[in-house]
């Protein structure tokens, strides 16, 4: 077992380069090597268990590896795509691990006190069920917040509604319901100070996150 564990942990280094980042600018690892070399010790540890030696250590790191990359790499080309469509619209791309996080600000989103969307909000919308129907090994979990204006009961109302008109719209432009999943999160989890103006038209907001099937 020694062995094998020496072996998936050259494996790792192997693939865990470094790259810079080109929106940041920063030197990071790839997730892609990331998700190698994650699935190279996974499958090194699975394939001894198993075969009993190193030969089966080497093999299952081998297969661990392939896959682990290839989800790395499909959640890399998918957030790079959503940048380029999303590029000035107001609209954030994070990632956050394996995740992509796309935060909307109400402002642009949505009406004061309303759950519908904008129509001029609809182009941006179209351009993320474009990359989602190309990208559909991901599922799609939208999150609506409010700011702390308001009783709860409002603010959770409002959340959920805004949610649902965003999944639904994203329905309407092609993007399957079996991948959606809408919540409602009312004035939880802020992300600015709800004390300030700034703060609080920073948490009126929805987000999108994509997560790897």
């Amino acid at each position: 077992m020694k062995q094998t564990l020496s072996l998936a942990f050259l494996l790792l280094f192997a693939v865990a380069c470094t790259t810079v980042d080109p929106y940041t600018g920063e030197s990071k690892t790839s997730n892609t090597a990331k998700g190698a070399g994650i699935g190279a010790i996974t499958g090194a540890v699975i394939g001894a268990v198993v075969s009993g030696d190193s030969k089966g250590a080497l093999i299952g790191a081998g297969v661990g590896a392939a896959a682990g990359a290839g989800a790395g790499k499909y959640m890399d080309n998918q957030e790079a795509e959503m940048r380029q469509q999303l590029q000035g619209t107001g609209v954030s791309v994070t990632r956050v691990g394996d995740n992509i996080r796309l935060n909307m600000p109400g402002n642009i989103t949505f009406a004061t006190d309303s759950p519908s969307v904008q129509g001029s909000f609809y182009t941006v919308l179209n351009s993320v069920a474009q990359v989602l129907k190309k990208f559909d090994k991901t599922s799609v979990h939208v999150v609506g917040f409010t700011d702390s204006t308001g009783g709860d009961a409002y603010n959770q109302t409002l959340s959920e509604g805004r949610a649902a008109s965003v999944s639904q719209y994203l329905i309407g432009q092609g993007v399957l319901n079996t991948r959606l999943h809408t919540n409602g999160m009312g004035k939880r989890d802020p992300i600015a100070d709800n004390s300030t103006a700034e703060g609080r038209q920073a948490n009126r907001r929805v987000q999108i996150e994509l997560i790897p099937m």
